[in-house]
């Protein structure tokens, strides 16, 4: 059963690369475009259904795919993890 949902805000140039990890791993991704920040930029933004015991091993995926470089001013993907009040799949 859901319970956690997993939003992820990344840079396109990382979300094909991402989502193919993900999708190997069992994860199914929505995807959509999302512009935000002080220069409006054009983003990824990633929605990830999960039980809380495969949050994680998502978060170790994405962890490992969009490390932030040493000394950078800037991150690759911000990560959010809400609960879920109802998640059902028809």
């Amino acid at each position: 059963m859901i319970t956690k949902l997993i939003l992820v805000v990344l840079r396109g140039a990382d979300r094909d690369w991402l989502i193919q990890h993900l999708n190997d791993a069992g994860f199914r991704v929505t995807e959509f475009s999302s512009v935000g920040g002080f220069l409006r930029r054009r983003h990824t933004t990633l929605l990830i259904g999960v039980p809380a015991d495969r949050v994680e091993p998502a978060l170790a995926i994405i962890r490992q795919l969009c490390p932030t470089p040493p000394g950078a001013d800037e991150h690759r993907a911000t990560i959010f993890v809400m609960n879920a009040v109802q998640g059902v799949a028809v």
